[in-house]
């Protein structure tokens, strides 16, 4: 009996429905000698450093650096009835082997082992490696499953990645922490990705514009543009010499030129393209992305490759035939898709494009929701245009000579929609349309020496415009090439993060309070821009990930050394700790936070601001404060509020009447406050002849 571990229960359904298992049993599928079960994504989790030390609860400078050796592992809380199922399983005296039928990947191989490790289990294993879901591909893998021993180099990239994930986000979240007194959260890749971030918003800011002018000649309708010229009185000169005068055309250019249809999708290209035109997050599309993949509608989605191989041409002309009547693209005419276009062996790792599947002649689009059926209409549209034609034109470019100037005017000719038509019909189709690159006037028939008499002239002015914010589309390109020019060319990984990965990084800057989304636009809060400030260059920088990145695949192709990279994480935590042990008091300040005063201290004059429990003053030496709890209000059933100590501050009383005294008999308004050390003071409104009006004691 064969033990088949999945990665989420939608997938081991598919798989047993794949291999004719059709009997439910109590967490798993079981049947035809095999056993299907899952896992609900990681079921096992590096130990909390508390755990190792119940002294690391307290945040401490002094306990830094914190490196486990060896690394141990914890249930992660809330799956132990999973994990228990399948320790369960794999304890049976009929399973003889297992399956690790989790994710094809990085992260997919070290949710198997850890689980199989924490399990205690020696059983042999093998490895389902597939990129769809159809029932077709998945009994392929299965005929084709691999020793678990092949993967023992991906699975040491997966341990070392997590355990430096963990070394460099454990000890410099806790450094800065404590050092700011706020919850810096410090990652690898995500205090780069807000390092760019910070760094547009900076340039946004300091941006300051500049004005330019054209000058602009009308010639048979035509329109000839000067180059730019920044002062106002040269433009101004240039269109009076020429207003009234003669131009002369002094030559036609005329250049064919040819657009190859675009690429397939990869996870990142998706995201992008889905952001720009549905305005999905990165974490929506992956969703969406998923479960097509789940549904058996889609390949593989956290793919890094936009080819396919070459063993896939006939599926490939299948689906691209199916794609192709699918609405809206079978208005698309004629078609006759090159499928040679998709097929490059040598740029295929781990798994191929994302296209649509078989299953896609099948489904039925308008039961899908409508986020699932946007993104599989943009694959479909993406395949059919990768496997179309050039889209061709005709770049023509007529220069015109007037009062000693050179004037430009320019025209696209289009030759051959090619691959343009079918996007055009897709984004016709669309709810809100972008806008699409306005074409440039189509031209009359200029001739080389033409003249023309009497020209009119006029200047327009410009502004040159400031870098625009980050949307996700183009941070998730900026992130895939960060760090590109200082990488070898040979490097497999560049930029910050995976494609799989880049998704739940943009979320957890906006859930951490660095980053906030206005509209398409992601921007650097306030205390976003404070972490990168304070930041060591080690730890901002796109190049310490991507050279991680770098490593990691070399130990996945068992070409690197996973203890020699781990000591250098590790050298790398120690010198972090030792080179920042103390801040300046102003930094300290960076991320105080934002007070407003309630009043001013009537014993020192200091702001007055509001805490959880009391109204304090803002100078600790002064130690005066309001307690909200105080009996003077909750014996009254009273609660201090912030207006009524604003009130007491400003005024000496409230609209609330309550009358505390020193005399039986007296009646003031008064309040009753408690200093930290518990002594009382009463502050009168009313003035005495042996008493001043302020803090008495009693």
């Amino acid at each position: 009996m064969k033990l088949v571990i999945c990665e989420k229960p939608s997938v081991a359904k598919a798989v047993a429905s794949a291999l004719g298992v059709a009997s439910r049993a109590d967490g798993c599928f079981e049947g035809n000698g095999f056993i299907v079960s899952w896992c609900v994504g990681h079921l096992v989790s590096p130990m909390d450093a508390a755990g190792y030390d119940p002294g690391y609860k307290k945040w401490k400078y002094d306990d830094l650096p914190i490196l486990p050796e060896p690394f141990r592992y914890v249930l992660a809380k809330g799956k132990e009835d999973a994990f228990q199922n399948l320790k369960r399983l794999m304890e049976r005296p009929d399973v003889t082997e297992l399956v690790n039928a989790c994710d094809a990947g990085r992260e997919g191989e070290l949710i198997f082992r850890l689980v199989y490790e924490m399990a205690g289990c020696r059983k042999p294993f093998s490895c389902l490696w597939i990129s769809s879901m159809e029932d077709a591909a998945i009994r392929e893998g299965f005929a084709g499953l691999r020793p678990g021993a092949e993967y023992d180099p991906l699975y040491q990239s997966a341990l070392c990645r997590q355990k430096a994930d963990w070394l460099i986000g454990i000890n410099a979240t806790r450094l800065f922490s404590v050092l700011y007194h706020r919850t810096l959260n410090v990652g690898r890749v995500q205090t780069p990705t807000l390092a760019m971030l910070v760094d547009r918003d900076s340039k946004i800011t300091m941006f300051r514009k500049e004005k330019y002018h054209h000058v602009r000649l009308t010639l048979d309708g035509a329109e000839a543009v000067s180059e730019k010229i920044t002062a106002p009185e040269e433009a101004e000169a240039l269109r009076a010499a020429c207003a009234g005068a003669e131009a002369v055309c002094t030559s036609v250019t005329r250049e064919q030129k040819k657009e190859a249809p675009p690429r397939l999708y990869d996870l990142t290209t998706l995201q992008r393209e889905a952001n720009r035109l549905f305005g999905y997050t990165a974490k929506q599309t992956l969703d969406y992305a998923q479960s097509l993949y789940e549904k058996k509608l889609l390949t593989y989605p956290r793919t890094d490759s936009r080819y396919l191989t070459a063993d896939m041409a006939e599926t490939a002309s299948a689906v691209l035939h199916l794609a192709a009547k699918v609405p809206p693209f079978g208005g698309c005419g004629e078609f006759f898709p090159d499928v040679s276009l998709l097929v490059n062996d040598k740029k295929v790792s781990d798994h191929h494009a994302i296209i649509p599947t078989l299953e896609l002649e099948k489904a039925s689009l308008s039961e899908l929701p409508v986020g699932e059926r946007n993104i599989l209409l943009l694959v479909c549209r993406e395949l059919l245009c990768a496997a179309a034609e050039p889209y061709v034109y005709e770049a023509v470019t007529a220069a015109f000579d007037c009062g000693g100037q050179t004037f430009t005017a320019k025209e696209r000719r289009i030759l051959s929609e090619g691959w343009r038509e079918i996007d055009r019909i897709f984004r016709a189709s669309l709810k809100d349309q972008p806008e699409d690159e306005a074409e440039p006037a189509a031209l009359p028939d200029f001739t080389e020496g033409q003249l023309f008499d009497r020209v009119e002239a006029a200047v327009t002015e410009h502004f040159t415009a400031p870098p625009k914010a980050y949307t996700e589309d183009t941070l998730l390109a900026a992130m895939e090439t960060a760090g590109k020019e200082e990488m070898p060319e040979d490097a497999e990984r560049k930029g910050l993060g995976t494609p799989a990965t880049r998704a739940a990084i943009l979320e957890k800057l906006v859930a951490a309070g660095f980053v906030e989304r206005k509209g398409k636009s992601l921007i650097p809060t306030k205390e976003g821009i404070n972490l990168v400030t304070v930041l060591p260059d080690t730890l901002t920088s796109p190049m310490l990930t991507a050279e991680w990145e770098q490593k990691l695949t070399a130990i996945a192709r068992d070409a690197g050394d996973p203890a020699a990279f781990m000591a250098g994480i590790s050298d790398m935590t120690r010198e972090l700790v030792k080179t920042y042990s103390h801040i300046s008091e102003e930094g300290q300040k960076l991320f105080a936070p934002e007070r407003e005063a309630v009043g001013l201290c009537p014993r020192c004059g200091k702001p007055v601001y509001e805490g959880k429990k009391n109204f304090y003053c803002s100078d600790r030496s002064c130690r005066f404060v309001l307690w909200k709890d105080d009996r003077f209000w909750t014996s009254r059933k009273k609660e201090l509020t912030k207006k009524m100590a604003a009130d007491l501050l400003k005024k000496g009383r409230t609209s609330v009447k309550g009358m505390w005294s020193e005399k039986k008999g007296a009646a003031y308004d008064a309040v009753v406050v408690l200093d930290d050390t518990g002594e009382k003071y009463v502050r009168f409104k009313l003035e005495f002849p042996k008493r001043k009006e302020g803090l008495n004691g009693r």
